[in-house]
């Protein structure tokens, strides 16, 4: 007479892995999209800085700065990981002296909890708690 031995897991076993799945799922979550909204900030930053330092360059040879379609007009435009978190725009007043910007990145999407960030011709960066 031969026995026969079980195999596989049981439904009650199934359960509790699937508990234990749904708890990590529950933790994890949260803190990923906070990573990743982070992760984009930090990419539409480096962005902000790349335009300014065009900004720059644009006013050495033009004695005026650039905007947001004269900047698109010389090749300029956003990566794809940032223009699908953000859209961006520069004002110009350049009836002051020296003249001056403020680039300007409005967050979209799943982004847009986040805030906007905006960078000034002299530097000044707002919100201050997000850089």
């Amino acid at each position: 007479m031969t026995t026969r031995t079980a195999r596989g897991f049981t439904l009650l076993e199934l359960m509790i892995v699937m508990v234990v799945i749904a708890i990590l799922a529950t933790v994890t979550y949260p803190a990923y999209t906070n990573y990743a909204k982070k992760a984009a900030r930090r990419a539409a930053q480096a962005q902000m800085m790349e335009i300014s330092n065009r900004q720059q360059q644009y006013l050495l040879a033009h004695r005026s700065y650039a905007t947001k379609t004269q900047m698109e007009a010389t090749g300029y435009s956003l990566p794809s990981e940032v223009s699908g978190r953000y859209s961006w725009d520069v004002a110009l007043n350049a009836a002051g002296a020296p003249p001056s910007f403020t680039i300007t990145f409005t967050a979209t999407g799943s982004q847009a909890t986040d805030g906007n960030l905006t960078l000034t011709s002299d530097g000044a960066k707002s919100p201050a708690d997000k850089w």
